[in-house]
């Protein structure tokens, strides 16, 4: 397999490549905003510069601060325009609620530059493998007393869990493929898919990268699609050739200690 192209691949940039593509996009945020009722059509999206400057004044110190989300498209919703987003986390990050409300009150900020409100709307796409235990809203940070709880402001995030999604939903075979793929890879099922089907080869190295298991990948076969069962198979032999090695390396390292260990029982017993 040749790696050149995605070395310098991250979790975020595979999935910020993933979902560039429109018809990704929009087969995803039908699925898990919509219940895959198809509301967001790829031919109308526009892609959406998010780049967000601001000025923090603090006591004669100003500290200019860059932020960017992930993905932000522009399209309309039964003739409404909306802001659509993807924020990819691949580890639990308790400061999520406070970034995603500070990206989202920046922007409006910005919009009432133009004199046009338009409404946004963020997934948080967590892929990593331990389940979420940080913040989904404001309050979750903050002991409120319950006779001022009707009046706060509680900021929430839409969080969805790759491991949750239900595949059904996904109307684009390529999008419905790459969530499976990350799906079956944390769960081990390297050995158990049985269906032949076809995905295209860069989404399966995405998959693998933001799942951590792209080393256990041998030798995938060239074109542009493989076959996925194929695909799971060679991990499959590049998991039980990692667990070899390290039976292997843990062999030796217990030999070596018992060596030492016998050694030091009849240097006592010399004594």
């Amino acid at each position: 397999m040749n790696l050149i192209t995605v070395n310098n691949l991250t979790p975020d940039s595979a999935c910020r490549t993933f979902f560039s593509n429109d018809i990704h996009f929009a087969s995803f945020s039908n699925a898990v905003l919509f219940d895959g009722k198809q509301l967001i059509h790829p031919e109308r999206l526009v892609r959406y510069e998010n780049d967000i400057s601001f000025i923090i004044n603090d006591t004669k110190s100003v500290e200019d601060e860059k932020r960017r989300r992930d993905i932000v498209v522009k399209t309309d919703v039964n003739g409404i325009y909306c802001l659509f987003g993807i924020e990819h986390q691949s580890t639990i990050d308790v400061e999520m609620v406070i970034r995603c409300g500070i990206y989202e009150m920046l922007e409006y900020l910005k919009q009432l530059k133009n004199k046009r409100l338009v409404p946004q709307f963020m997934v948080v796409f967590y892929t990593g493998s331990r389940k979420w235990e940080g913040p989904l809203k404001l309050s979750d940070y903050l002991e409120i007393p319950k006779e001022l709880k009707p009046y706060f402001n509680d900021w929430k995030i839409y969080l969805v869990d790759v491991k949750d999604i239900d595949t059904s939903k996904i109307k684009d075979k390529q999008t419905r493929y790459f969530i499976e793929a990350i799906q079956n890879m944390y769960k081990g099922n390297y050995d158990k898919l049985h269906r032949k089907i076809k995905m295209n080869r860069n989404n399966f190295i995405y998959a693998a990268i933001i799942t951590g298991s792209l080393d256990l990948i041998k030798d995938l076969p060239e074109g542009d699609e493989i076959d996925m069962c194929e695909g799971m198979e060679r991990m499959a032999e590049g998991f039980r050739s990692e667990g070899r090695k390290q039976g292997i390396l843990v062999g030796r390292n217990e030999g070596r200690k018992e060596g030492k260990l016998e050694e030091k029982k009849n240097t006592l017993l010399s004594l």
